[in-house]
C-alpha cells in the first residue's frame, strides 16, 4: 500500500517537477512512510487486490506476446507468477524483496527444486517486476537485490557411437529410424522436428528450414544416410498428411512433442543403454561431436540456432581425451 501511495503522489507531481526535484520528493516520501506504522495504513488497503493483480499480470503477458514469446513460454510465465501471487497473498505493488526471498526458499523446500529451476523462477519474477517498474506501476524492482542462484557445473552425458548404433538397431518402424537419423544428423529441437512438413525437406541439397524459439528461422543439414531413411519412410506411407512425421495408427495425425519423447525414451530402454535417452540428448551429442572433430564454434552456434556462443558451449561437452591430446601438443 505504501508503494501505491508513493506512486500516486509521484505521478500527480511529475508534470511540475524536474528530475532532481522528483528524486528529492521520492526520498522524502520514503523517509516519511518508513515512520508510518502498518496499522495506520491498513484502512487504505484495497480489498480487490486479487482482481488488480490479475489485471496487471494479463497486461504483462500481453506485452510478452507482442515481444514474440511463444504460447508455451507465456503460459509458463502465467502459471509461475500466479502461483507466487497466491502464496504471497498481497497486492503485487506491495510485494517486497523479503516476500520473494521467502517464497523462493519455501518453494525449494516444498518442491525440492533444483538450483536451475529456482533461478528460472527468479528470472521470471525479474522480468515481471522489471516490466512493472518500466511501466511506472512500482518504484523499484524488488528482484534487483535477489542475486542469481549459483549453480555447480554438471557435465551432462552424451551418446557414444555405440549408443547411436544400438538405438538404430532398436528401430523396427521406418518412421522411428528416419526420426532418429534426422535428430542425430541435424540436432534440431523436438519442437522444431514435429513442425516439419514433407515439403520443407530439400532432398537434393539435403537441407531443411526449421523455425526455432522466438519464431527464428534457420537452415539445418542432414547426411546421405538420413536422406535414404527419410525417403524410404515417406514412400512407405499411405496417408495424405503433409506432416513429415505422423502417428503409426489411423488417422495418421501429426506426431506431437510428447509422442516423440515417449518413442525415443522407449527406444533407449529397448537398446539397453545405461543412460536416459531423450530427443535433446541428440542435440547435445551433435554439438559435442562437431566441436571434437574441429568444427568452428560459430558454425555449431549457427546449426543449433543460438544467439550467444556461451549457450552453445553449454550444450557441448569437449571430449576429455581431446583435451589431453591438446595439452601434449601445445603445452607438454
Amino acid at each position: 500500500m505504501k508503494t501505491k501511495l508513493i506512486n500516486d503522489i509521484q505521478s500527480s507531481m511529475k508534470p511540475y517537477l524536474n528530475m532532481k526535484q522528483q528524486n528529492l520528493l521520492l526520498k522524502s516520501l520514503l523517509d516519511c512512510f518508513d515512520n508510518v506504522k502498518h496499522i495506520e495504513l491498513k484502512k487504505f488497503d484495497d480489498n480487490n487486490y486479487v482482481e488488480h493483480n490479475s489485471k496487471l499480470l494479463n497486461l504483462f503477458l500481453s506485452a510478452k506476446q507482442v515481444e514474440g514469446c511463444s504460447k508455451k513460454t507465456v503460459a509458463y510465465y502465467k502459471t509461475t507468477i500466479n502461483y507466487m501471487l497466491n502464496k504471497v497473498n498481497k497486492d503485487v505493488l506491495n510485494v517486497s524483496t523479503d516476500d520473494l526471498r521467502e517464497f523462493l526458499s519455501n518453494h525449494r523446500k516444498e518442491r525440492n527444486s533444483s538450483k536451475v529451476t529456482l533461478d528460472n523462477i527468479r528470472r521470471i519474477f525479474s522480468s515481471f517486476f522489471s516490466w512493472l517498474e518500466e511501466e511506472d506501476y512500482i518504484i523499484k524492482n524488488p528482484v534487483k537485490r535477489i542475486h542469481k542462484v549459483k549453480q555447480g557445473r554438471v557435465i551432462k552425458d552424451t551418446l557414444t557411437d555405440e549408443d547411436l548404433e544400438k538405438i538404430r538397431d532398436a528401430c523396427i518402424e521406418k518412421r522411428d529410424l528416419a526420426m532418429v537419423e534426422l535428430l542425430i544428423s541435424t540436432g534440431v529441437r523436438v519442437g522444431e522436428l514435429v513442425n516439419l512438413n514433407i515439403n520443407d525437406i530439400d532432398f537434393y541439397e539435403r537441407e531443411c528450414v526449421v523455425f526455432g524459439k522466438g519464431e527464428s528461422e534457420r537452415i539445418v543439414y542432414f547426411d546421405a544416410r538420413t536422406k535414404i531413411h527419410l525417403l524410404d519412410y515417406i514412400h512407405s506411407r499411405k496417408d495424405n498428411n503433409p506432416a513429415l512425421f505422423v502417428t503409426l495408427n489411423k488417422p495418421h495425425e501429426r506426431l506431437g512433442i510428447t509422442g516423440v519423447e515417449t518413442r525415443i525414451r522407449e527406444l533407449g530402454v529397448k537398446s539397453n543403454i545405461n543412460k536416459r535417452v531423450h530427443p535433446h540428448k541428440f542435440r547435445r551429442t551433435l554439438a559435442t561431436m562437431a566441436i571434437d572433430k574441429g568444427m568452428y564454434i560459430e558454425h555449431v552456434q549457427k546449426l543449433l540456432g543460438y544467439v550467444q556462443i556461451d549457450t552453445t558451449m553449454g550444450y557441448a561437452m569437449v571430449n576429455q581425451s581431446n583435451v589431453k591430446n591438446s595439452h601434449r601438443k601445445f603445452i607438454s
